[in-house]
């Protein structure tokens, strides 16, 4: 499906411009997000990859679960460097 390849584009896009920022909370040891900014995106965008599991957009899953990932080691960072 067309629709698979063009979601799968936007959405390693979206998880590349993710990299800087996780790089950026792992030197300054500083919270970047907020705690339920983090939950929440974590959660909807498993949700999300659920969904498209549920689509047969394969491809848009895998993507979407590495999405989920890097958002999830930025909701961790926000637990870790809460303090600062």
């Amino acid at each position: 499906m067309w629709q698979d390849i063009a979601l799968s584009i936007i959405l390693v896009l979206l998880n590349i411009a993710l990299v800087p920022q996780i790089i950026k909370g792992f030197k300054t040891k500083k919270k970047n997000i907020a705690f339920s900014t983090g939950l929440i995106t974590v959660t909807g965008i498993y949700f999300a990859a659920f969904i498209y599991f549920t689509l047969n957009l394969y491809f848009s899953v895998v993507i979407e679960l590495i999405g989920g990932t890097l958002w999830f080691i930025l909701f961790i960072q926000s637990i870790i460097y809460r303090k600062n």
